[in-house]
């Protein structure tokens, strides 16, 4: 009688999955899942295990002997431009900086 009941006033009852069932079927995903993540560790240990170590001091750049290393100041002169409707474009001004002057 008590099933009846509850047929009739719960009619999707049996569509649910038994508790035992999904709790179950949560621990085979949980397990796979770990799984999954163990061997993308462990994947990821071999291909790491294959790059080359870190450079070893010897092969190392080293600066130039006798030579000053540091920042260059300099002063440009500046590039008058004369007012015209052309506009100009990279290529078509002067100097690039070559004619600027070192201060010491």
């Amino acid at each position: 009688m008590e099933n009846l009941l509850r047929e009739a006033t719960h009619p999707y009852v049996h569509l649910a999955a038994p508790h035992v069932t999904s709790g179950v079927l949560f621990t085979l995903v949980g397990v796979l899942v770990v799984a999954l993540l163990i061997a993308a560790f462990a994947w990821g240990r071999r291909i790491r295990s294959r790059e080359p170590g870190p450079p070893h001091p010897e092969s190392q750049p080293r600066l130039p002997d006798g030579v000053p290393v540091g920042d260059s100041v300099e002063r440009r002169e500046p590039e008058e431009l004369p007012r015209t409707d052309h506009r100009r474009k990279p290529h078509e001004l002067q100097g690039n900086g070559i004619d600027s002057r070192r201060r010491d």
